[in-house]
C-alpha cells in the first residue's frame, strides 16, 4: 500500500478514536445543523479544536491528495483539520504553491461551510494571497448567493485590516448592508470593530454615514467596545 494511503488511513482512524458522542451532539446543536438551519445535515465526530490543531502539526506533511480527501469529508472536524493544514502549508510555501493553494481553496468553498471553517482560514489564504494583488475576486465572492462565500469575502479583509488597509473592507461592508443573513451582519460588524481598534476615525466615518440603515446586529458588533454613552447614542440614532 502506498505510504500516502497508510498516512491517511491512520489519521482517519485516529480521528474516529478521538471522537466523543456527547461533544458531537453539542456541536450539532451549537453549529445549527437542524432542519432549515444554516448548517443543516452537517455531521460531527466530537473533537475539540485544540486537539485538531495538535494533529495538524503532527500531520503537517500529509500529501495534498490526502488533504483534499479530508477537505471534502462529510465530517466537520475532518474539513477543519484540512483547513488548518492548508493554512500552515500556505504560510510556509513559495509564490507558485501559494497560488495553487489559493485556487484550491476557492474551488472547495462548498465544503468551507460554517463560520468557524471560514473564520479560521479565509484571512490566511484568500486575504494573504490577494493582499498585493487585484482584489476583484473578493467582490465576486461578496455578490455570491452562497452565505459562506460572502462571509469568506468579509473575513478575508481581516488580513488587510491588520495591516491598516481599510479601503476594500469598507467597500465590501457597504455591499452587505442589505444582506438578509445575521451571520453576515455579525462578520461585518466584527471587522468594523477591528478597524476601530486601529483607526477609530475611519470606523466612525463609516458609521455616521450608514448607522441609520445598518442591520442592528452589525451595528451592535461594530460599537461593542465604545464608551457606553456613545454606544447608546448610536443605538438610539442620536449621534
Amino acid at each position: 500500500m502506498p505510504l500516502k494511503d497508510v498516512s491517511l488511513k491512520v489519521l482517519e482512524q485516529t480521528l474516529k478514536e478521538l471522537g466523543d458522542d456527547a461533544i458531537a451532539q453539542h456541536s450539532q446543536r451549537f453549529f445549527k445543523t437542524g432542519k432549515g438551519e444554516y448548517a443543516e445535515g452537517d455531521r460531527f465526530l466530537g473533537i475539540r479544536v485544540p486537539v485538531l490543531r495538535k494533529l495538524a502539526k503532527r500531520y503537517r506533511k500529509l500529501p495534498m491528495a490526502a488533504v483534499n480527501r479530508l477537505l471534502t469529508s462529510e465530517f466537520h472536524e475532518e474539513r477543519q483539520l484540512a483547513l488548518f493544514l492548508l493554512v500552515a502549508r500556505f504560510q510556509s510555501s513559495g509564490e507558485a504553491d501559494r497560488q495553487k493553494l489559493y485556487y484550491l481553496y476557492l474551488k472547495h468553498t462548498a465544503f468551507i461551510n460554517n463560520w468557524d471553517l471560514v473564520d479560521g482560514s479565509a484571512e490566511h489564504i484568500v486575504g494573504a494571497y490577494l493582499f498585493n494583488r487585484d482584489r476583484k475576486p473578493l467582490y465576486s465572492l461578496v455578490r455570491s448567493d452562497d452565505l459562506w462565500e460572502r462571509r469568506i469575502a468579509i473575513l478575508s479583509t481581516y488580513h488587510f485590516i491588520k495591516r491598516n488597509d481599510f479601503a476594500d473592507a469598507l467597500k465590501i461592508f457597504e455591499m452587505v448592508l442589505a444582506d438578509k443573513e445575521d451571520l453576515i451582519h455579525k462578520a461585518a460588524g466584527w471587522m468594523l470593530r477591528e478597524i476601530g481598534k486601529r483607526d477609530i476615525e475611519a470606523e466612525e466615518i463609516f458609521l455616521k454615514k450608514h448607522y441609520h440603515k445598518m442591520p442592528r446586529t452589525m451595528l451592535r458588533y461594530a460599537i461593542e467596545k465604545f464608551p457606553e454613552e456613545k454606544r447608546q447614542a448610536y443605538l438610539k440614532k442620536t449621534v
